[in-house]
């Protein structure tokens, strides 16, 4: 078995904003009434997006520009080089598609970080998702069920890491070794008295780690 692996979310984990807010500010002011009915559960997350990500309307150099304005945690490229410098394996944690993450992480010059979400293409001037209901990592709700992955990576290391910050993000911490918690993740995992570390960003997090004797 191997011995450590860090797990991030992307959206407002990794990037400073999630990409369905760029698209909705951008492109689909309308859909305001949607995230109302989706923060409302009476949409699953999975619909949401795709109702979204399927309304930008502009050709593939425009919309990967968009991707690429995104801003990313200003620690977090240099905090992947130490995990993979150091002996851990970093994985990208996803319910949203990994046809922008896939971007970024090359505008950034990140590599080998395996990601796990909802596969994603450009289509007729929008981005849609391939969704497959018999992959074991299935989830009817977000498309991914974010707690089978780790649940399955810690059948091959020792100890998971997990970094997230919302409401998808709460099923993986029942189950990851140690969960670090950003924003309304914080309350949320306090409420379902599941354990985690407080932090504000990627350096909060090596920090704690530096200071457990995990990173040097």
């Amino acid at each position: 078995m191997k011995k450590w692996a860090f797990v991030s979310d992307f959206d407002g984990t990794i990037s400073k904003k999630d990409f369905y807010h760029l698209v909705m500010e951008k492109y689909f002011k309308e859909g305001q009434a949607l995230f109302k009915k989706w923060k409302a559960g009476e949409m699953n997350d999975i619909d949401f997006l795709r109702t979204v990500f399927s309304s930008i309307h502009q050709d593939e150099t425009q919309i990967i520009e968009d991707i690429h304005s995104l801003k990313i945690d200003d620690h977090v490229t240099s905090f992947i080089h130490k995990v993979q410098e150091q002996g851990g394996r970093f994985y990208i944690l996803s319910a949203g598609t990994d046809y922008y993450i896939h971007h970024i992480l090359q505008q950034h010059g990140i590599t080998n970080v395996k990601v796990y979400s909802n596969e994603g293409f450009y289509k007729e001037k929008n981005v849609h998702m391939n969704i497959d209901p018999e992959h074991p990592h299935y989830s009817g709700r977000y498309g991914i069920d974010k707690f089978k992955v780790i649940a399955d990576l810690k059948e091959e290391y020792e100890t998971i890491y997990f970094a997230g910050d919302s409401e998808p993000d709460s099923h993986p911490a029942e189950v990851a070794d140690v969960t670090f918690a950003m924003k309304a993740l914080q309350s949320i995992l306090k409420e379902r008295s599941t354990p985690f570390i407080e932090v504000d960003d990627f350096h909060d997090i090596d920090r704690y780690l530096t200071d457990k004797g995990v990173l040097k």
